[in-house]
């Protein structure tokens, strides 16, 4: 799943709107952020492995410490209390703890049996959505509009520049899945793993699109 835990992050925004939407991705995608370099220290593992009964062209192998339902839970929390901390807003910081959980059960849905429970010797969960191409596109598809929709019917109104910049993210990330879904697979994992680094400029994108406008400094006149 890809813009599907983008809708989560808009949908997040829409809850406790105090939070940047860049900060919403970060939870939203926080274990996809993490799974990369893990992978490039070696210490999580994937495969490419095309499969036309499955829409990604990857084997994820081993990834307990990024996606076993047990750390992911301890990752929600340390989020969710980093934020707290910083912030002393309880009701944001549940909702950021939420979104970095809800990463595992979104990929739960789509994901084939791959995802560990704890790390270890675990069993492994999926509920295999990506079997079927179709299903995978409306399933995302219909995530993605409603994470949309709720974030703009939330938001206040906003200047044209920070309508353009929203709007040019929302057509990246269509074209960034396309390119994902309908592409040629990749042929090394440690471009993939650079690849996915990447996702940190949607992040920032998101604190772009969403930044308030600085206030106005006093002048004599106004004092």
């Amino acid at each position: 799943m890809f813009i599907g835990h983008f809708a989560a992050g808009f949908a997040g925004k829409a809850v406790a709107p105090k939070a940047s939407l860049g900060t919403m991705f970060l939870a939203a995608q926080f274990l996809d952020l993490l799974w990369p370099t893990l992978l490039l220290l070696n210490l999580e593992h994937a495969a490419i492995a095309p499969n036309p009964d499955n829409i990604t062209p990857l084997d994820f192998t081993h990834y307990p410490i990024s996606h076993s339902l047990l750390l992911v839970l301890g990752w929600g929390l340390l989020f969710g209390l980093v934020y707290w901390l910083l912030q002393k807003d309880r009701k944001t910081a549940l909702v950021l703890g939420l979104l970095v959980i809800s990463h595992w059960f979104l990929d739960l849905v789509v994901h084939v049996p791959d995802l560990p429970l704890w790390p270890g010797n675990s069993p492994v969960v999926g509920l295999g959505l990506w079997h079927s191409l179709p299903g995978t596109l409306l399933v995302e598809g219909l995530l993605f509009i409603g994470g949309i929709w709720l974030y703009l019917r939330a938001r206040p109104a906003v200047s044209k520049a920070k309508t353009y910049a929203l709007w040019a993210l929302v057509v990246f990330l269509v074209l960034v899945y396309a390119a994902n879904v309908f592409g040629p697979p990749p042929t090394d994992i440690t471009a993939v793993a650079w690849a996915g680094q990447l996702q940190w400029i949607l992040v920032l994108w998101g604190y772009w699109a969403d930044r308030k406008k600085a206030a106005p400094a006093l002048t004599p006149e106004a004092i």
